[in-house]
């Protein structure tokens, strides 16, 4: 694998594995899973452990906190059982890892032991950084299942999409939107419900196989609330409003989510050229901007800007700078909904 930068010099760091995405893992001798993304590294670290026994049922699980490591322990489960089962050891914390776990491991990387596969989880920061570049650099003979947080929407819908691929489940476009949309702010709840859909819904799944099984989740949806504002219906908008808060929706996502779409418009604001374009210019998908394009109809420039000063305003008042974060929301949907045109 080609070498890559390290900082702004002309130092370099040398990987000489093989990094690949979660839903690649394979066994090695060490398996590094790192990055920030939980759910995902779980499921590439179950996905191994169902590889494995499926060679050979006899498989031995075992795990380790290296946060709590004790001297020994990594050497003790890898000696050859007396069966010679072979043995998965999954190892998380090594972000936080005693000092023992770190020269016992950096030892163990020399000699691997036979028949034994160690995942070691990480999940970021510098903690342990002399043995992931040794694993890197080639020690161990190891792999690299690298889970970066998924950020973008076009990352979250070509998750959501493969989740259905994999099973051979035709989902309309406007179906992954929504579902997206419902479940924006956690992984784990956007796979749960793409399995369910999976599960129990009959042929091809459309938006309104969405809206029948997550109705309430999708209505009181902090992004509803967003597109009947910035479609300026203001009657609308405040009643998904004062819906979503009474059913325990945050004020912070619902100021977030305005400002996903209002900043996204900004970007567009005579912007021209196809949406293939624009897209690849400031890093969206293009139903993204045919959507912005659309919304940003009606809307003047004065009026915008005037919008993202009250949505930072409203982003203060809602983490504590007003004492009526309720009053703050409605005070932004009232503003955006007449598209910037009042002003207070």
């Amino acid at each position: 694998m080609a070498a890559r930068a390290s900082g702004k010099t002309a130092k370099k760091s040398t990987v000489a594995i093989d990094q690949v995405g979660w839903d690649r893992i394979r066994p090695a001798a060490v398996v590094l899973v790192s990055g920030p993304e939980q759910f995902l590294a779980d499921r590439a670290t179950r996905q191994l452990r169902d590889q494995l026994a499926a060679e050979d049922p006899s498989l031995e699980v075992h795990d380790l906190e290296a946060d709590h490591y004790q001297p020994g322990e990594l050497v003790t489960l890898a000696s050859p059982s007396l069966f010679a089962e072979p043995r998965l050891i999954r190892v998380s914390n090594v972000e936080k890892c005693t000092d023992a776990f770190l020269t016992e491991t950096l030892r163990y990387l020399e000699t691997p032991a036979d028949d034994t596969t160690l995942v070691l989880r990480h999940g970021g920061g510098v903690r342990g950084k002399k043995l992931l570049d040794a694993i890197r650099g080639g020690t161990g003979g190891g792999l690299e299942v690298v889970c970066a947080e998924l950020k973008k929407d076009t990352d979250k819908l070509e998750f959501a999409a493969a989740e259905f691929s994999a099973e051979r489940r035709r989902i309309s476009q406007g179906a992954l939107r929504a579902l997206v949309t419902a479940f924006n702010d956690d992984l784990a709840e956007l796979a749960s419900a793409c399995q369910q859909l999976i599960s129990d819904a009959a042929a091809e799944i459309t938006e309104a196989t969405v809206e029948k099984y997550y109705s309430g989740r999708v209505e009181t949806n902090a992004f509803k609330v967003a597109d009947a504002a910035i479609a300026g219906q203001q009657g609308q908008a405040l009643v998904l409003l004062r819906h979503a808060l009474s059913t325990g929706a945050d004020p912070v996502p619902v100021v977030a989510a305005f400002a996903m779409k209002i900043r996204t418009m900004a970007k567009l604001q005579g912007s021209h050229g196809g949406s293939g374009q624009l897209a690849s210019r400031f890093g969206l998908a293009p139903w993204q901007v045919e959507r912005a394009q659309r919304d940003l109809r009606g809307w003047s420039e004065e009026g915008l800007g005037r919008c993202i000063e009250v949505l930072a305003e409203t982003d203060a008042a809602v983490k504590g700078a007003e004492r009526d974060p309720v009053y703050a929301l409605e005070r932004m949907v009232t503003m955006i909904s007449t598209r910037g045109s009042l002003l207070s």
